[in-house]
């Protein structure tokens, strides 16, 4: 197979989108298919790797350091000369005409669907009845596009149903994956702090961990909320925020006065997974993820999570690995020591074997189906 990634509206700190692409892309070519991979950039350029080529475009920049494709027409040249048995996207809108050009040429297309539009457009304008009706219309455009639909949870396949089941359109949930060897347990950890963490007994300051890009769809004022209510209850902690983005002074403003370090984004993975491991629990609140790849990072890490009780996050932790709670506050405070009060060993060793149910070959190989059943398909159409 000759299989084509498109990506777009890529920043510096899109990590768990670019986590997945070369994730999946190295999990193509090690299976023998051919890879490209079309993403946006400042300026033109083509080179070669070991897992495949890339093909970056000139974009502008849109905010935040991201870059958009907005001449869609250009994608579809460089997929003229390559020639693929199948395209992935994992863009709704902008990229909509390519879905198009790969049904008029007999090419298979997947839509690889990252995010829940209804809950980011609600967000971000506060329009929550009009973007629930231009949404519904959208992903009725968008089965009738798709040769299929990926969703990575059962919370992003919610908003597809309806429309695939009238479009006929197939639609198949595949879990992302996490890289189970740079993220795992510390070694660090000593056995006489493990033996005084036992049930009851914080003997030091509970070390509290949120990751990622510091924007209002991932709710990081929430993690950093939860924070500032323990603090508030007498509660010792210290909160370590790793990410950055264009809410940082808004959350610097929020914890003044609680014990909160702002450490900026990490660029090596390694590092972030060294820091993430040292956290007695990750804080990963956001309601509206479809997935939730820092939660399975934390779990990887051996750092049990506390996430809301909704959303695609909340399906990855289970009753041993984490705790959940009502996106509040207050409640995820009580969640937090809730789960600070169970054995160290065990809910981390709970966490770990949590994560280690998705490892990125079982995603790779769902992915491979899927391209194997829409070539076929497009092939005896």
């Amino acid at each position: 197979m000759r299989i084509a990634q498109l990506a777009n509206f890529i920043g510096p700190a899109s990590g768990g989108m670019k986590t997945a692409i070369h994730a999946l892309g190295e999990g193509y070519v090690e299976a023998g298919c051919e890879r490209l991979l079309v993403i946006p950039g400042p300026t033109d350029s083509r080179v070669r790797t070991p897992f495949g080529e890339v093909v970056q475009l000139r974009a502008p920049k849109v905010g935040g350091g991201y870059r958009l494709i907005v001449e869609p027409w250009r994608v579809t040249d460089v997929l003229e000369s390559w020639r693929p048995t199948s395209v992935e996207l994992s863009d709704k809108l902008t990229l909509l005409p390519v879905a198009r050009w790969a049904r008029r040429a007999g090419v298979g297309s997947v839509l690889f669907s990252h995010e829940r539009l209804s809950d980011m457009f609600a967000m971000r304008t506060g329009l929550d009845t009009t973007s629930k009706v231009s949404i519904a219309l959208l992903n009725r455009i968008l089965v009738r596009s798709f040769d299929t639909i990926v969703v990575t949870s059962g919370y992003a396949e919610d908003e597809f149903t309806n429309a695939a089941a009238g479009a006929g359109c197939p639609m198949v949930r595949v879990p992302l994956g996490v890289d189970l060897s740079t993220f795992r347990p510390s070694l660090l950890e000593s056995s006489d702090e493990v033996a005084a963490s036992a049930v009851g007994d914080i003997t030091r300051p509970l070390r509290l961990t949120h990751f990622g890009r510091l924007s209002r769809e991932k709710s990081p004022h929430l993690a950093v909320r939860t924070a500032v209510e323990l603090h508030r209850r007498g509660v010792p902690l210290h909160l370590d925020v790793y990410g950055d983005g264009p809410h940082l002074s808004e959350l610097v403003d929020l914890a003044a006065g609680a014990p909160v370090t702002f450490h900026g984004f990490i660029d090596s993975r390694r590092d972030l997974a060294r820091h993430v491991a040292a956290a007695d629990i990750s804080l990963s609140v956001c309601p509206s993820e479809t997935f939730g790849l820092a939660v399975l990072e934390a779990l990887a890490a051996g750092t049990p999570v506390v996430t809301a009780d909704r959303g695609g996050a909340r399906e990855l932790v289970d009753a041993a690995s984490g705790a959940w709670a009502d996106p509040h506050p207050a409640a995820l405070a009580d969640a937090v020591l809730d789960l600070a009060n169970r054995p160290v060993a065990v809910r981390r060793s709970a966490a770990r074997a949590r994560a280690e149910l998705f490892p990125w070959s079982a995603t790779v190989d769902s992915m491979l189906a899927v391209h194997e059943s829409v070539t076929r398909r497009v092939a005896v159409a």
